[in-house]
């Protein structure tokens, strides 16, 4: 199997698989809340009648979706429940976080690392990734934008799929052509899962778009998935398993709770003399937890001091070492 990464910062982990000094795949995790993984009871709250679904609350107030609730499960009993996918953010909701009964004694979420390991994986836990350059992986999820040669893809989140737009000025096979390599990259990069809407351009030649269909297969070997076939419009869906949210969607709904986390790893790798001091738009710095900083001062035995700045965009915060 793959050997991985893995950085346990401070309110994220993150792992990246590399393949040639660059990052293959990508997967981040905020430890807490209803991971997945996690096992533990809770009550059912809501269940309607005859139907197999229905919600529960766990000890600590958060509420998740259960399905595959046995005939006998009534509102109001103490189940066992697994999560198999934490809450994700959409445009305007949260969507709960989805349960399953299960008979197995209660543990907390495994790590990241952990997970990993238990998928058979090789997992080293690193102060700081040896390769690969995260900083442009989590600038290409904030800017939704991939470029590839010819063209570029644009990524946009609905509450029913992920939309992926295929943009150049390449004649239109070429340009298909070019960006399946391109969206293969895309979707292990960012740990895309779910629905994902391929908007290639329409080719009305079927022989061309079995030939896309080719490449976009190949390219996506061994990404457990499934898909249509390219239709007339150039229209592609892939549905693969979701189990958290993609750094794609973390970027994209949960923005200023990314770039804080963002913020902080670029802190702790700060070197010299001095204090640090973290600079960020208002909404960004107003998500900074008292034991995260104290976790940082901890970290780099630094004093620090926070400044905000309004005219700064949610994706651009910065940290620097100052005088004392």
């Amino acid at each position: 199997m793959a050997e991985w990464f893995v950085e346990e910062g401070i309110g994220e982990h993150r792992a990246i698989r590399l393949d040639g000094g660059e990052i293959a795949e990508a997967r981040v995790d905020w430890p807490g809340g209803l991971s997945t993984g996690l096992i533990a009871d809770a009550v059912l709250t809501s269940r309607a009648s005859g139907s197999k679904r229905g919600t529960a609350t766990f000890a600590d107030g958060r509420v998740a979706l259960v399905d595959g609730l046995p005939r006998a499960a009534a509102k109001g009993a103490a189940i066992r429940l697994r999560v198999v996918r934490p809450a994700i953010a959409e445009a305007g909701r949260t969507k709960h976080a989805l349960a399953r009964p299960v008979d197995a004694p209660a543990r907390p979420a495994p790590s990241l690392a952990d997970g990993l390991r238990d998928a058979g994986h090789t997992v080293r836990v690193v102060a700081r990734f040896p390769a690969g350059d995260w900083d442009e992986l989590v600038g290409e999820a904030m800017s939704a934008t991939i470029a590839f040669a010819g063209g570029s893809l644009i990524l946009s989140p609905t509450p029913a799929m992920s939309l992926v737009d295929v943009d150049g000025e390449l004649p239109p096979r070429e340009l298909a052509l070019a960006a399946t390599d391109a969206l293969a990259a895309t979707v292990r990069r960012f740990d895309m899962g779910g629905s994902i809407g391929v908007d290639f351009p329409t080719l009305p030649a079927k022989e061309d778009r079995r030939a896309v269909d080719a490449a976009l297969g190949a390219a996506l070997a061994g990404w457990p998935h499934e898909r249509t076939a390219m239709n007339g419009f150039g229209f592609v869906q892939i549905v693969a398993r979701l189990e958290r949210p993609s750094l794609f969607h973390r970027a994209a709904h949960r923005r200023p709770a990314f770039a804080v986390r963002q913020l902080l790893r670029r802190a702790e790798r700060l070197e010299g003399a001095g204090r640090i001091e973290l600079t960020a738009h208002p909404a960004v710095l107003a998500l900074l937890r008292e034991d995260w900083l104290d976790e940082l001062r901890r970290r780099t035995g630094r004093d620090l001091a926070t400044r905000p700045d309004p005219a700064l965009a949610i994706a651009a915060p910065h940290a620097q070492i100052v005088p004392r």
